[in-house]
Parts: C-alpha cells; structure tokens; sequence
C-alpha cells in the first residue's frame, strides 16, 4: 500500500486550514440564511479566529522594537600580531578566514514595539554565533556602559524609564527621581543626552558588549576582554532637531534603511575589535575594570581588530525571527567564559529566563534560536517539545545520566579547565573603586564645542520637568563631574525653566482668547 503523498490535487497556492484541508470560501461563515445566526461548526473560522487570538506573544519588557538580519563573521585568526589561539581556544577566532552564520538583532530599549526610533534611548546589539561549539550570543549595546553596577537595581531602573503606571504617560521626573540618588549613573547620562543618545540609523551604529568577559587558552589561563563593532559604513548620530524631524515623517527609519539597504545589495559591515587586560584586580587603576560604567580608554588599553561580520540576508518573516529569536548573555562557547561583574552574573540568569517566560519553555528548539551543531540533552517535556530525534542516542529509553545500559555521555574537556581562585567574606557591599564621577567628567571634556553644546541643551531640557530637588541633585553631581559641565547645566536648566513658564504662560494666555469651540453637531 503506497504511503499517502497528500492531495496532489492542491497547487502551493491553495488556502488550507493548518489540518491541511482545502478553503473552499474564506469570505463568509454559515449561518442560517445568510443573515441569520451563525453556526457552530464554523471549523474553518473558529480555527482561523482562534489562532489570531492568540498570535501574539509577551512582549520583551525591554529592547521590545526591532529589526534584525542574517549573515556571517569571518575570523581574521590574530591579535596583536600574534595567534588568536594565545589568548582563547574558542574556535570561532582561531582560524583565519572561518566563516561562522551569524543573527543580529538591533533594538530600542525603553518603549514598546512600535514606539518611535528616533527616541533618546539606548541601542541593543546583540549578534547570535551559529558555531561549530554551539551558540554563542553576545548581548550588548551601541554605548559602551551602562547606568548601574549592581543587579538588584535593574528592575527599578526599568520602571523608573517606563511609563507611569497610572498616567501610562512618560515621565522624566521618574527617571531622573532614580538617577539622582544613582551616582553611578553620570557616566552614561553624558552619553546618553549628547548626539550619541540617538543613532542616525543601525547601519551606522556601534555595537559593544558592555561587560568584560574573559577568553581561555588552552592551558586554562584566562584575560579579561571587551569587545567592540565599529560600523565600515561610519558612525552617524543624529541631533535632537534632526530625530524631530525624522519622527514628523517616519518613525520607522531604522529599521527601513537597514531592510532596504540589504535588499539593494548594500549589505552593511562591522569589525569586531577587542580590549585584552590581565586577568586581576588592577590596583593601578582608579577604577574597577569589571565595572560596566567605565570605559577602558584607547590609549591605555589598544583595540585589536579579530574579525569582520557581514549582514547580506533579511529575514524571511519578522514574528518567526526577529521577534522570536532570543539571546543570553549565559550563552558561552569554549574559550569564553564569564569575568565576575555582578551585572553580568544577573543579567546571565535574567536573560534566558525571561525567554522561557516570553517564548516558551523550548524555545531552544524554534530554527532562529536552536544551534546548527548537534544538540542532545535529557531535558523533555514542556509545551511545544517537537524533536524528532529521540532515537538517536544508544538507548532512547534512558533519559538521564549516569547510565551503564546506554543513554548520554558527558564530553570529553577540550582544554585545561580555568579554574579561578576566590575567597572572601559573603557581603552586600560596593566595590571600593566606584569613582562615579571621573570618566563622566573626562567624556565631557573629550566632547568637541557642538557636542557639548548638545548635551547641554538636551539634558537640561528634559530636566526641567522635574521638581528642584531632583535638579539640584543633579546639578550637585554633574559639578563633581567637572565644574563646567555642572555650572553650564545650572545655567541652561534656568533659561530652559523660564522659557517653560513663558510658554505655559502663553498657551494659557491663547486658550483664554480662543473660547471654546461650538459642536459641530
């Protein structure tokens, strides 16, 4: 008896329901007559209407707008003249010329799907390594830094840049409420509110890692890394004016250019460059290096370049790829390994929870996210577990390990495990080297004339919403950034707090003139 081949009758363009059965009409229900009520056997439509309901998944509580596209990163197999293999056996680097499939996703972060991007926020970068080892993401942003050390302020943080949960209104009182008793977070305001706070586009946009992670030879010995990916294209920023105007016509224009730019051939590029620093605590320095709101600045620590990533691909659907695919900063291949900034470690667990929460406990096994290397584990169950490769193993019977009757092995260990030494007392404590205020004060300064003129404008325009203590707490910390930067703040918060009131003063003013309309009906 032959296995049977599916209607051949059916061309690839006929509507099916997802049983596979033909829609003979997708335009009407049956009812009784044809304008009485509906029946219940409606199967077509209650399978239709029930799918939509349900076709949309949580959205990220962060970087929730998107684009993303497909391509590869070729390793150029050196650094600092030397073999990349000195410093990390990950295979990803250490052969010249290797080409490895990646996925980036390009991001807002604050509001949600369909906000604007042309909003002052930060930039998600984050690029998934399809390699030989398995996935290895790397989770970062277009600054280089970030607002807090610690983990247990992240959600406060987030809710403090979000909408009021009342109003539903944005507020940036609320987020200046948070920052003004976050010293920490000085750095990246600077960043944030001069021209860099908003990329022209993602084509030409940085990406960073942020964090300092570690890369692992073959001994087991360790250095720490950041990693940084410098458009080929240029960096772009845009003025608030220009983002204004941009927004008045498009506040799709990211995600457009980058889709349109692929699909012309124009496929956009970045080199990936890495800062290497022993491993240790650093007492020369006047800041911590695992601290993620410094800068480990270029003349005191070179930028090697290691490789080139290349996007010629855009994704065949948004929702299946760019929506649903899902990155970790836990998600490390060996020769990488974590270094102990805390945010790191709490961002590690957050991350991949959340995706289990948003898409689904396997959501591992969805092609944007699954690895292209072979996968077996003895994890099962869960909704939406759809393997096929059950029998594969020697015994597909024995799902756990240990066994002596078949099942799963453990590896074999490619390298000499690094084995870091640690002690101390377990404490809630600050690290001793905070210095919040010196590198916020020195990227000012290291700003030219119009960016700091920016800045200015920017920052205390947002300001003066607030109420006076939260601006001179402010105020108070940007001095101890540099005396200039804080007095030339005080100065604009005044002229922007009177040209306020003269404003509210002359709506008021128009309002009274005008009356009120009559109703038109």
């Amino acid at each position: 008896m032959k296995e049977n081949q599916g209607n051949s009758e059916l061309s690839d363009l006929t509507l099916t329901n997802q049983q596979g059965h033909p829609v003979t009409d997708n335009q009407n229900v049956r009812t009784v007559g044809n304008r009485g009520p509906m029946t219940l056997e409606n199967y077509d439509f209650l399978e239709k209407i029930s799918h939509f309901d349900r076709e949309r998944i949580p959205e990220r509580v962060v970087h929730a707008r998107g684009a993303g596209a497909h391509g590869y990163f070729e390793s150029y197999g050196t650094v600092n003249g030397e073999p990349i293999s000195k410093y990390t056996r990950a295979k990803v680097f250490t052969e010249t010329g290797k080409h490895t499939p990646v996925f980036v996703r390009f991001s807002t972060v604050v509001h949600g799907t369909h906000s604007p991007e042309t909003l002052r926020d930060p930039r998600g970068f984050a690029v998934k390594f399809y390699t030989e080892a398995g996935n290895w993401d790397l989770v970062g942003n277009n600054l280089k830094i970030f607002f807090i050390r610690d983990p247990l302020k992240f959600p406060d943080m987030v809710h403090s840049f979000k909408p009021d949960p009342v109003t539903n209104l944005s507020d940036m009182e609320r987020m200046f409420d948070f920052l003004c008793q976050t010293p920490e977070s000085m750095h990246m305001i600077t960043f944030l509110f001069s021209p860099w706070g908003i990329p022209a586009n993602y084509r030409q946009m940085q990406g960073s890692g942020v964090h300092t992670y570690k890369w692992v030879n073959e001994e087991g010995k360790a250095i720490l890394v950041k990693y940084h990916w410098e458009p080929i294209q240029g960096i772009k920023n845009l003025t608030q004016q220009e983002a204004d105007k941009i927004q008045g016509t498009n506040f799709n224009h990211a995600t457009q250019d980058l889709y349109e730019a692929i699909e012309k051939g124009n496929y956009p590029e970045w080199e990936l460059y890495v800062q290497i620093m022993e491993d240790g605590e650093h007492p020369e320095l006047d800041f911590d290096p695992l601290d993620p709101t410094k800068l480990w600045y270029k003349e005191d620590f070179k930028w090697h370049k290691v490789g080139k990533m290349v996007l010629n691909k855009n994704p065949e659907n948004y929702f299946a790829e760019v929506e649903q695919v899902a990155f970790g900063t836990g998600v490390l291949v060996d020769g990488l390994d974590f270094s102990d900034d805390k945010l790191l470690l709490g961002r590690t667990y957050s991350y991949s929870d959340t995706q289990r929460y948003r898409v689904g406990t396997n959501y591992l096994q969805l092609p944007i996210n699954k690895p292209k290397t072979h996968v077996a584990t003895n994890q099962e169950g869960g909704q939406m577990d759809y393997r096929t490769d059950y029998g594969r193993q020697q015994n597909p019977h024995v799902n756990y390990e240990p066994s002596l009757i078949g099942g799963l092995k453990e590896a074999k260990n490619p390298g000499k495990e690094h084995e870091p030494y640690v002690e101390g007392n377990v404490k809630r404590e600050k690290i001793s080297r905070e210095n919040n205020f010196g590198q916020a004060g020195e990227t000012f300064r290291r700003f030219n004339d119009w960016k700091r003129d920016e800045l200015i404008t920017n920052l205390t325009g947002a300001l003066s919403g607030c109420r006076k203590e939260i601006q001179d707490r402010i105020i108070d910390m940007l001095i101890q950034c540099d005396s200039e930067y804080g007095n030339r703040a005080m100065e604009g918060l005044k002229a922007a707090n009177n040209n306020r009131d003269a404003k509210m003063d002359e709506a008021v003013k128009e309002a009274q003139e005008m009356g009120h309309p009559s109703d038109p009906y």
